[in-house]
């Protein structure tokens, strides 16, 4: 078997964004970022698990709380990573929730309008937010966290799939506005991971994404940094508005 090797980008303390940073695949991206040489500015809004990324890695981080659905917590975060860093160079919007399953039919209807405010509005604000900044340099990337549920939608899990459809779609639009920029705006759509959001699922549910799975697992949280971070590279100097397939063979499309 050959041996798993790493590639490590310098990044050259360039400022990235990571939403979600501190837990699941946004923890994992902050952590390979920073063994990339760039800082990280962590917006979550569980200030433990934050603090616990800042103690781990050190003056490479900064931590703010932000609530991605609210506009004012997205503007105070992004005023409070500009005082700490002068300048940001991207952004990774990985905070979402899956909510609960059930038919759409029963599908309860503050579930849903929380899981539209978090996955679909925070993707737009905080796209919103660092754009200027983004298009005022002339350069910057934006890799937008999205699912295999929204190229293939899940059954009992119509709201979650919706928005992360939602999210390929804002990625898509908004990387055509900025294509003759060198701003590159794209998303992943992995296929499920092991990470706190799975107890928000019930156990048929997550049974069913696997057994959907040609590769037969889920997906790694390294994995998943892997691609991010080549997306945010300087290496990735052509692409943008495109959806990256890790959902381990089970996309069509």
């Amino acid at each position: 078997m050959i041996e798993k090797t790493s590639t490590i980008y310098n990044f050259n303390q360039q400022c990235i964004i990571v939403t979600g940073g501190a837990q699941g695949i946004g923890r994992a991206i902050t952590q390979r970022l920073v063994a990339s040489n760039a800082t990280v500015a962590i917006w979550d809004i569980d200030a433990k698990a934050s603090a616990q990324m800042k103690e781990q890695l050190g003056r490479s981080v900064e931590t703010f709380e932000a609530d991605i659905s609210n506009e004012a917590s997205v503007s105070a975060a992004m005023a409070n990573t500009i005082d700490w860093s002068n300048a940001v160079h991207g952004l990774v919007n990985s905070a979402g929730i899956a909510g609960p399953n059930a038919p759409l039919a029963d599908y309860p209807i503050d579930a849903w309008r929380q899981i539209m405010q978090i996955n679909v509005d925070g993707t737009f604000l905080t796209n919103r937010a660092v754009v200027p900044l983004l298009q005022a340099q002339g350069y910057g990337r934006i890799v937008n966290i999205a699912s295999v549920a929204g190229k293939e939608g899940n059954p009992n899990a119509s709201a979650y799939s919706a928005s992360k459809a939602a999210v390929i779609a804002i990625t898509k639009s908004l990387g055509k506005e900025l294509a003759k920029t060198d701003i590159a705006v794209n998303c992943v759509t992995p296929a499920a991971a092991r990470t706190r959001i799975f107890d928000q699922m019930s156990q048929e549910h997550i049974d069913y994404m696997l057994s959907k799975i040609p590769r037969a697992r889920f997906v790694e949280l390294d994995e998943t940094a892997a691609m991010v971070c080549w997306l945010l590279s300087s290496e990735n100097s052509f692409t943008t508005g495109s959806v990256f397939d890790l959902s381990g063979g089970r996309a069509t499309y």
